[in-house]
């Protein structure tokens, strides 16, 4: 029987470890990226936030029971040099986008902390689950040395769930590569459940993140290294690791030029004429994937 191909690249593998009370989520995303960030042409600064925030996003996507289900990861500020960053995924499809302002950023440093980029924001995470008519968004400042402590907080303050957030991004010449995992303790027998309240002194939780916790960065990044090699490696002492299948990455804005007409043709017709620009044309800008789209008015009908 041949062995099979080790999990690289635009993809999560979700891991349990029964004994432990503990679940987990690794990612690592590549060309997915580069389809992302290659129409925005962000400072690299940027681009790396963006990178670990799409991680992160993945991650959390991948926890939803709801094939139809989404999230969406809003960080906000009200005087920051970003003022707005938005991550999204549904079904596996990853997008977002940075709000920020040029000439601040011109003058911060070369390596900005999160606080530096964001000052006083904060950090929202909504679960969106159709199915079962199921909604629920966590809200919380803005906090840590970067974006993987301020998702801990996140959980610890939103969810009281204890969780490790580690991501790392890394520009080479094959172009960008991120990469992320995510640990959470989860009360006896209750295995999977999507939102989780328990005890913050669990006797098995500090083993369980001191073991998620020793990864590097450099292994993250790794495009050589499978994902379910690196959960092996992380826990292969353990009595049992049980790794969920992959859930695969792409990009995902969901614009269309059908889309863009079917919403303008909502509106009155005297609205319609006043979006009309001096080029006889109704121009529609998506954030999201960064492209402009020219509608004629006479594609809408009436």
């Amino acid at each position: 029987m041949s062995e099979a191909k080790p999990i690289l690249m635009d993809a999560t593998i979700g891991a349990m470890l029964p004994t432990r009370g503990a679940r987990g989520r690794l990612t690592r995303l590549g060309p997915v990226l580069d389809e992302i960030l290659v129409n925005h042409a962000y400072p690299e600064v940027l681009e790396k936030l963006l990178a670990e925030a799409l991680a992160l996003t993945a991650i959390l996507g991948s926890l939803l029971k709801d094939p139809d289900g989404q999230l969406t990861m809003q960080a906000q500020t009200e005087s920051g040099i970003i003022d707005l960053m938005v991550c999204d995924y549904k079904a596996g499809e990853l997008r977002g986008y940075i709000k920020h302002d040029p000439d601040r950023l011109a003058e911060a440093p070369a390596d900005p902390t999160l606080f530096s980029l964001f000052g006083k924001g904060y950090l929202a995470i909504t679960f969106d689950q159709p199915a079962n008519d199921d909604r629920y968004q966590g809200v919380v400042p803005l906090e840590g040395e970067s974006l993987a402590q301020a998702a801990e907080s996140f959980f610890t303050q939103s969810e009281q769930i204890p969780s490790i957030v580690r991501l790392a991004a890394h520009k080479g010449e094959d172009g960008w590569v991120a990469g992320g995992l995510m640990f959470q303790h989860l009360p006896e027998g209750e295995e999977g459940r999507d939102r989780l309240h328990t005890k913050l002194d669990h006797p098995d939780w500090p083993h369980v993140a001191i073991l998620a916790g020793s990864v590097k960065g450099e292994e993250l990044t790794d495009r050589k290294l499978g994902l379910d090699q690196l959960l092996w490696r992380l826990f292969h002492e353990e009595d049992e690791v049980r790794i969920l299948p992959a859930v695969d990455h792409k990009k995902g804005c969901r614009c269309s030029r059908d889309y863009i007409e079917s919403v303008i043709a909502k509106f009155p017709e005297s609205e319609r004429v006043e979006m009309v620009g001096d080029d006889g044309f109704i121009r529609v800008d998506c954030a999201f994937c960064a492209t402009n789209f020219p509608i004629s008015p006479e594609s809408i009908g009436n």
